[in-house]
């Protein structure tokens, strides 16, 4: 299992990687609906009436999904009146692995820093290269467990 989670993120974070160049470019100001329809040249009656909708609809479509409350069917929808393809993903914001070995280092360190803790005030700490050892160690073994997510910090 844990190589298969290892392969799923890898195959997600290249399709990822194509997609990131995009993520810094903004929205069309009154949105994409709007700057489509426009630069077509189509009226909001003449999408209205692709859509099979009233022409005050598409003034209350266009204002929710500049207001993003607008429902993904609806610009789904508006996408195949345009003739448009809705591309619809959530893209991690860094690549999937270093955000389950990150989340894995913060989990062993709340395991393993009221233990150092307790050695330092007993005068039995280990050196940071021994500690920070331990913390890898850990942090390998939560990699792949059931619970990595969980807020309560247990594995």
């Amino acid at each position: 299992m844990a190589r298969d989670n290892y392969l799923a993120r890898r195959r997600l974070d290249q399709r990822f990687d194509a997609i990131r160049p995009l993520i810094g470019s903004p929205r069309p100001h009154r949105g994409w609906i709007r700057a489509i329809r426009d630069a077509l040249g189509m009226s909001g009656s003449e999408l209205a009436g692709r859509m099979g909708i009233s022409p005050k609809t598409i003034h209350d479509i266009e204002s929710s999904e500049v207001a993003e409350t607008i429902k993904l069917e609806t610009l789904r929808r508006a996408a195949d009146a345009l003739e448009c393809d809705l591309v619809y993903v959530l893209v991690p914001r860094t690549d999937l692995d270093t955000m389950v070995r990150e989340r894995s280092r913060r989990k062993a360190h709340t395991h393993l820093d009221p233990v150092a803790h307790h050695r330092r005030l007993e005068d039995q700490a280990v050196s940071d290269a021994v500690f920070e050892s331990q913390i890898g160690e850990l942090a390998e073994r939560f990699v792949d467990k059931r619970g990595l997510w969980r807020d309560d910090e247990t594995p």
